[in-house]
C-alpha cells in the first residue's frame, strides 16, 4: 500500500481524499495556493506545502511545483481528484517519468480517452454503440457534407476536450459554417487545439453514466448506474444513482462499457457516458477520473471508490467480483454552489457566517466550508455537495428536501432555493427529465422567494 500521497487538488475533493487517507494510515501531502492557506484541506492533511498565487494557471494546473513539492515531501503517488489535472495526460506522464504513481489509469490511455475522435474508434472496435457522426477531425467542407448525409440538427464538438467548451449545436444548413468556426477559436482557446469532429445532434436525451473499476491484472467491475440528466450549458447540477432504464437496457449498458475498460487496459476508477433515447444509447466519453458525482454510487453499493483507487493504484486485484457488488436504495446528490441563480448563476464569492450542516440516517454532505471560510473568487463555485440515500428514490427526495430546509450558509448566496424547485417539480417527482430538463423549466425553477 502506498504510505504517502500528495493531493494534486482542493475543495471538497481534496478533502474526501485526505480522510480516506486517514482511514487507511495513509500519510497525506495537501498543496495551496496562496488563496487557500486556510482552507480546510491544509488543516486535515499531515503536511501542506504553498504551489503558488491564487490563480490557477500560477498554483493548481503548475505542474512543476506539484511535482517539486511531491518529491520534497518525499511522496510516493500524487492524486489529482477531478478537475485541473486529472485528465491531464502531460502531467501523468511526468509524474510517471519521475518514478511516482498516478492515482488513474496510464498517461497513454488518458491521451487515447481524451481525444474524443481516437476514443471513438476505440469504442467502436470494442462494439460499444456511438452516435452517427465523423470518424474522426473534419475540415469545413467535410463536416458540411457529413451534415447533409446525416441531417440536421447536428452538434459539433472539440476533439481534446470536453465540459461544452468548444461545442455548437446546428440546426439548420444556414447556420453551419458560422458555427463550426465559432466551435473551432473556442477550442483553440480552451485546449490549444481546434480540431472538431460531428455527431448527430440527439435531442432530449437522457445522459445515463456507468461508474466502472480496472485493475493490472485484467479485472474489470460496474458499480452501477447514474442518471445526470438535470443539467445546465453542459454542467451538471444533480445526480441520481441508480438510473431508472429498463433492465435489458441496463444490462447492455454493463455489458458495452465492461468492454470498453477491457479494450483500453483500463486502470483504477473511470465513468463510461451515454446519451439514451427511447430504447437506445450511444456512448458519449469516457472519464478518466473519479467524478464529482461518485458519493451517490457509494451510497447505493458501500462502496469508497477513493479507497479502490488507492488500493487498485498500489498494485492490488480489484476485492470485489461483480456477483459480490450489490445496489441498495436510491441515491441523490445535490451541487451546492457559491452562486446565485436569478442572477444567471453569478458566483458569489464572500465569508461563511453561520453555517448549520443536517444530520439525520442517510444525509452526507460533502464540503471543505466552516464558518469563517472565504469562498476564493479565483476557482469553482461548488462549495459542497448534498446526499441522501433512501429506500426508494421518493424517499431519497424526501429526506433531500428535508436536509435542504435545514441545511443553512450564510454569508455567500446559494443554489439551494434553486434545488428545492426542482425536487419539488411535478416533471422531476415523476422521473421525466432530459438534459432539456432545466431550461425548459427554468422559469418555473427560479420562482421562488428567499
Amino acid at each position: 500500500m502506498i504510505h504517502r500521497l500528495l493531493v494534486a487538488n482542493r475543495g471538497e475533493i481534496a478533502v474526501r481524499i485526505i480522510r480516506t487517507c486517514k482511514k487507511l494510515g495513509i500519510e497525506s501531502v495537501a498543496v495551496y495556493s496562496e488563496a487557500d492557506a486556510d482552507a480546510l484541506h491544509v488543516h486535515l492533511a499531515d503536511q501542506a506545502v504553498c504551489i503558488g498565487k491564487a490563480p490557477a494557471s500560477k498554483s493548481y494546473l503548475n505542474q512543476e511545483n506539484i511535482i517539486s513539492a511531491a518529491i520534497g515531501t518525499n511522496c510516493e503517488a500524487i492524486h489529482p481528484g477531478f478537475g485541473f489535472l486529472s485528465e491531464d495526460a502531460s502531467f501523468a506522464a511526468l509524474v510517471e517519468s519521475c518514478g511516482l504513481t498516478f492515482i488513474g489509469p496510464r498517461s497513454s490511455v488518458i491521451e487515447s480517452m481524451g481525444d474524443k475522435s481516437r476514443a471513438k474508434q476505440l469504442m467502436k472496435e470494442a462494439n460499444v454503440p456511438l452516435v452517427p457522426g465523423s470518424s474522426g477531425e473534419v475540415s469545413l467542407e467535410e463536416g458540411k457534407q457529413l451534415a447533409e448525409d446525416i441531417g440536421y440538427p447536428i452538434l459539433i464538438k472539440a476533439s481534446a476536450g470536453g465540459g461544452g467548451r468548444g461545442m455548437r449545436i446546428v440546426k439548420r444548413r444556414d447556420q453551419f459554417e458560422q458555427q463550426f468556426d465559432a466551435a473551432k477559436q473556442e477550442a483553440q482557446a480552451a485546449f490549444s487545439s481546434d480540431g472538431v469532429y460531428i455527431e448527430k445532434f440527439v435531442e432530449n436525451p437522457r445522459h445515463i453514466e456507468v461508474q466502472v473499476l480496472g485493475d493490472k491484472y485484467g479485472n474489470a467491475v460496474h458499480v452501477g448506474t447514474r442518471d445526470c440528466s438535470i443539467q445546465r450549458r453542459n454542467q451538471k447540477v444533480l445526480e441520481e444513482a441508480p438510473a431508472n432504464i429498463d433492465a435489458s437496457l441496463e444490462a447492455q449498458m454493463y455489458e458495452a462499457s465492461l468492454n470498453a475498460v477491457k479494450a483500453v487496459g483500463y486502470e483504477n476508477a473511470g465513468t463510461i457516458e451515454y446519451i439514451v433515447s427511447d430504447d437506445a444509447f450511444y456512448f458519449i466519453e469516457m472519464n478518466t477520473r473519479i467524478q464529482v458525482e461518485h458519493p451517490i454510487s457509494e451510497m447505493i453499493s458501500g462502496i469508497d471508490l477513493i479507497e479502490e483507487q488507492l488500493r487498485i493504484a498500489s498494485g492490488e486485484a480489484i476485492r470485489h467480483t461483480q456477483e459480490d457488488i450489490t445496489f441498495n436504495g436510491h441515491a441523490i446528490e445535490l451541487r451546492i454552489n457559491a452562486e446565485d441563480p436569478k442572477q444567471d448563476f453569478r458566483p458569489s464569492p464572500g465569508t461563511i457566517g453561520l453555517l448549520h450542516i443536517p444530520q439525520g440516517l442517510g444525509i452526507r454532505f460533502d464540503s471543505p466550508v466552516y464558518p469563517g471560510y472565504q469562498v476564493p473568487p479565483h476557482y469553482d463555485s461548488m462549495i459542497g455537495k448534498l446526499i441522501a440515500h433512501g429506500y426508494s428514490r421518493d424517499d431519497a427526495i424526501a429526506k433531500l428536501r428535508a436536509a435542504l430546509e435545514e441545511l443553512i450558509v450564510s454569508g455567500v448566496t446559494t443554489n439551494q432555493f434553486f434545488h428545492m424547485m426542482i425536487l419539488m417539480n411535478p416533471s422531476f417527482i415523476k422521473g421525466n427529465v432530459s438534459t432539456a430538463y432545466i431550461e425548459n423549466q427554468l422559469e418555473a425553477l427560479l420562482d421562488y422567494e428567499t
